[in-house]
């Protein structure tokens, strides 16, 4: 069931044609197969990992698919595909949909998750929201713990306020003072600035009477974020690596991380139905007041200056935590 427009109807799609370039195209409203619904979308969410293909690596294929890149939509279903009975037009939901720069996506009916009518005016980036409460979910952080969180963006600022709430003392580690400041709003007990990595380890060091951490998250993505993080975990502590590292290898310090006996924890989730569960576990606690990312929704975009918002995200100007594109 869909609803009514006209045949031919078109939408707008933003297409990576190049490094750092793009252009919007007009093609057709896509029709949701079996098992799909078509969400009109209100905004997606710009995510760190498009960094990588928006540089224009050797690998990268251009153009891009219409809408491609985008992964964090939100919007009203307006076509539900043969087979859909527990989705309906006009339901407000977050998906986990792959083309989402555009006015709209289709979505796997199993990858959508119904938004409650209190969150009704509230922008809904779905999939980081969810990645978060995943992470959480992954580090085990109870209270009594120190947690000291590596890189305070959209990310690591939400890790932040679930660990303190969890009764845990946050160190929060990040290079911007914008970002620290954020962390303190957010729960952090301590704040140190990520400038000198001897001098880091001897902050904690001493907060810690010589203890080091719980747990370390590490949510930056970069090769000495991550030395760092794992310097600052204690013997048997845990290390949560968070940060997306798809831009070629990385070195650890095997010596270090057999010597603690810590574990260390990959948080990128796989399997659909633990991004699903993330995102429902999201929407509660949204819902209930328990977290309030809005602050954090720091840069808005129309489509049409898509190529700012990546931009953007990559400079990091000061201020900046989190970009949506608005639709």
């Amino acid at each position: 069931m869909s609803t009514d427009r006209p045949a031919g109807a078109t939408m707008r799609a933003a297409v990576v044609v190049g490094p750092g370039q793009i252009r919007l195209d007009r093609i057709a409203l896509p029709e949701p197969g079996p098992g799909q619904v078509r969400v009109r979308l209100e905004g997606c969410g710009v995510c760190a990992s498009n960094l990588t293909p928006w540089e224009g690596p050797e690998w990268m294929n251009f153009p891009t698919a219409p809408g491609a890149l985008g992964h964090e939509g939100w919007g009203t279903i307006d076509a539900v595909g043969e087979g859909v009975d527990q989705l309906a037009v006009g339901d407000r939901v977050a998906a986990l949909s792959y083309n989402s720069y555009a006015e709209y996506d289709l979505a796997e009916a199993d990858a959508v998750v119904r938004l409650p009518a209190s969150l009704a005016s509230v922008a809904f980036p779905g999939e980081p929201l969810g990645c978060a409460m995943n992470i959480f979910r992954r580090s085990d952080i109870h209270a009594g713990q120190t947690v000291a969180i590596v890189g305070i963006g959209f990310l690591g600022a939400i890790l932040t306020r679930l660990a303190s709430q969890a009764g845990a003392r946050v160190i929060a580690i990040s290079r911007r003072a914008f970002s620290l400041d954020v962390a303190r709003r957010m729960g952090a007990a301590e704040t140190i600035a990520m400038d000198d990595h001897y001098a880091i380890i001897e902050q904690v060091k001493a907060l810690t009477g010589g203890m080091f951490c719980d747990r370390v998250i590490e949510a930056v993505g970069k090769q000495w974020p991550l030395d760092l993080a794992g310097e600052l975990v204690k013997e048997r502590g845990k290390l949560i690596v968070a940060g997306y590292h798809q831009d070629g290898p990385r070195q650890v310090n095997m010596g270090l991380w057999n010597w603690r006996g810590i574990d260390v924890i990959n948080a990128h989730e796989r399997d659909p139905n633990v991004y699903r569960q993330g995102i429902e576990e999201a929407v509660e606690a949204i819902a209930s007041g328990r977290l309030d990312p809005s602050a954090l929704y720091t840069h808005s975009y129309p489509l049409d200056r898509l190529d700012e918002a990546l931009d953007a995200t990559r400079d990091r100007p000061d201020g900046f935590l989190k970009a949506l594109i608005q639709l």
